[in-house]
C-alpha cells in the first residue's frame, strides 16, 4: 500500500510539472505567397516579415508559434473555422473584414500604387488608363479600388496569388498591376520586374496592416497589441524592418 501511494504521488508530480513546463502555442496563419512578407522557403518553411514579426510576437509572449498556411481566399474562413487562431498575413484593417474579425493596432502601414513597363509609362488617371488591361490580387484593397474607381473604363483581371499577378504582367498578358507599393517594390528588384516601375504617385495612402484574430478573443488580441508596443520600443521591429527594407514601413 505505501509502495502504490509513493508511485502515485510521484506520477502525479511528474504531471504537474509538465503541465507546469508546457508551453501555450498560438497557431498562426499566413498565405505563404506574398514576398517578401511572406513566402515557402525551399525546405518548405515559411518566411518573410509577417513571419520575422509572429515569431518576434510569440518570444515576447513566450509561447510557441506554429505556422499553418492557407489560400488567401480562405483565409478568414479557416481563422473562424478554428484551423489557426491569428492571421498574420499583410491584411488591411477594413470595415467589411471587421465585421468579421477583430484586428491588433496595425503592425505597418502600406500604399496602393500601380506598376506598369518603363517602355509605355501612364499616370494613373482615366483618361490615360482607358481601355487598359489592369491585374490585381483577388479579395484585396487593389481588387476593391479598381472595382470602385475604374469600373468600365479598364478591364480588370484579378488572381488567386500576387505571384501569378506578376507573371501575367512579365508575360505581356497585362498592361498594369495595382498592388501594395511594398510588395511591388520588392518584386521591380527581381530579374522579371526591371522591365517595370511605378506610375504616378500611390492612389491610397491609408491602408493600415493587422493582426486578425476571432471575434470575442480580446484577451488575445490585448497580449498582441502589447508584444507589439515592446518589440517596438526595444528595437527589435527595427532590426526586422531593416532586413526587408531601407525605409521604416510601420
Amino acid at each position: 500500500m505505501k509502495i502504490y501511494k509513493l508511485l502515485t504521488a510521484a506520477l502525479l508530480g511528474l504531471t504537474f510539472a509538465g503541465a507546469a513546463n508546457a508551453q501555450e502555442v498560438i497557431r498562426m496563419g499566413t498565405e505563404g505567397a506574398y514576398p517578401p512578407f511572406n513566402y515557402i522557403n525551399k525546405d518548405g518553411s515559411v518566411g518573410g516579415f509577417d513571419i520575422d514579426i509572429g515569431n518576434a510576437l510569440c518570444k515576447q509572449m513566450q509561447v510557441k508559434c506554429v505556422w499553418v498556411t492557407q489560400a488567401w481566399d480562405g483565409i478568414i474562413p479557416a481563422l473562424l473555422a478554428h484551423k489557426f487562431d491569428t492571421i498574420v498575413a499583410s491584411m488591411s484593417i477594413t470595415p467589411e473584414r471587421e465585421k468579421a474579425v477583430s484586428f491588433t493596432k496595425p503592425y505597418y502601414s502600406n500604399k496602393l500604387q500601380f506598376v506598369g513597363p518603363k517602355t509605355h509609362p501612364f499616370e494613373p488617371t482615366k483618361a490615360a488608363m482607358k481601355g487598359m488591361t489592369v491585374g490585381a490580387q483577388r479579395a484585396t484593397i487593389a481588387a476593391q479600388w479598381l472595382d470602385q474607381h475604374m469600373k468600365g473604363v479598364v478591364n480588370v483581371k484579378l488572381y488567386d496569388t500576387q505571384e501569378n499577378a506578376y507573371l501575367d504582367l512579365a508575360n505581356g498578358r497585362l498592361q498594369a498591376i495595382l498592388a501594395d507599393k511594398y510588395v511591388t517594390y520588392n518584386w521591380l528588384k527581381s530579374k522579371d520586374g526591371q522591365a517595370y516601375e511605378f506610375m504616378g504617385k500611390p492612389v491610397y495612402s491609408g491602408d493600415k496592416i493587422g493582426i486578425a484574430v476571432r471575434k470575442g478573443d480580446n484577451a488575445l488580441r490585448e497580449k498582441l497589441n502589447k508584444a507589439l508596443a515592446a518589440i517596438i520600443a526595444d528595437g527589435t521591429y527595427k532590426k526586422i524592418n531593416d532586413k526587408y527594407f531601407p525605409f521604416s514601413i510601420y
